[in-house]
């Protein structure tokens, strides 16, 4: 199973910490947007927040499997996501690599493999992370009270792609926090889960309940020690 962080060592907070000094991972993650047929903004948060999770339940990321190395690295380090867009060609040679496709209501997302921060394979380098700007055609639905919710915070302004990496976080922080028990009947059921913006009355209340946090590192558009997902799942609260 995936390593799991003890107690204060989350590599998701602005605090320099000796995983800083670590040989620095980063996990890519590439967006389908075709010209004509862009996902829904919401349904991509869901679908990489899936892919993540998918990629950690694999077995190629356990013991011996061929990733199992690249993540232990990546754990053992900042805990960092990148999400880059694709379409047409640039998608087909990113589905050529190793990796995992995951396809949602009208998202397709693909994770690899973690890679060295300045060791990114060129079809996926060369691949833009900026113009990831989504929308929902219809306000998503409320979430489903007994499946896992991803909580927004309703304070932050993100770009689809930094709110994709933020998902991501807060599925693996969820996945973390489960027993192994919990972990196999959540992948069984195929991962179901929301992403979903909290209303701003809810937001201290998700915050201060004990729930797994993902506080930003301030690479990129945020502020450093920004909470940006609360992760809440049903069986964090038995």
């Amino acid at each position: 199973m995936s390593h799991v962080p003890p107690s204060g060592d989350s590599p998701f907070q602005a605090d320099r910490t000796p995983r800083d000094e670590a040989p620095q991972f980063v996990l890519p993650l590439v967006v389908r947007i075709e010209r004509d047929a862009p996902p829904a903004r919401t349904d991509a948060l869901e679908t990489a927040a899936r892919a993540v999770l998918l990629l950690l339940g694999d077995a190629r990321a356990h013991g011996d499997g061929e990733w199992a190395e690249a993540v232990r690295n990546w754990e053992d380090a900042r805990i960092r996501k990148v999400v880059r867009r694709a379409r047409g060609a640039e998608w087909r040679r990113a589905e050529a690599l190793p990796g995992i496709t995951v396809t949602g209501k009208s998202a397709e997302v693909r994770v690899f493999p973690p890679v060295p921060l300045d060791g990114w394979p060129k079809d996926l380098a060369r691949l833009q992370v900026s113009g990831t700007e989504l929308d929902d055609p219809e306000p998503p639905a409320a979430a489903d009270p007994g499946e896992p919710v991803l909580w927004l915070n309703p304070e932050l302004s993100m770009s689809a792609g930094k709110a994709m990496a933020q998902a991501g976080h807060g599925a693996q922080l969820a996945w973390w926090a489960l027993s192994d028990a919990e972990r196999a009947g959540w992948r069984e059921a195929g991962f179901p889960l929301s992403v979903r913006t909290a209303q701003p009355a809810d937001w201290a209340r998700l915050t201060g309940g004990g729930l797994p946090l993902v506080r930003d590192a301030g690479f990129t558009e945020i502020a450093p020690g920004s909470c940006t997902v609360v992760a809440d799942h049903p069986a964090l609260h038995r």
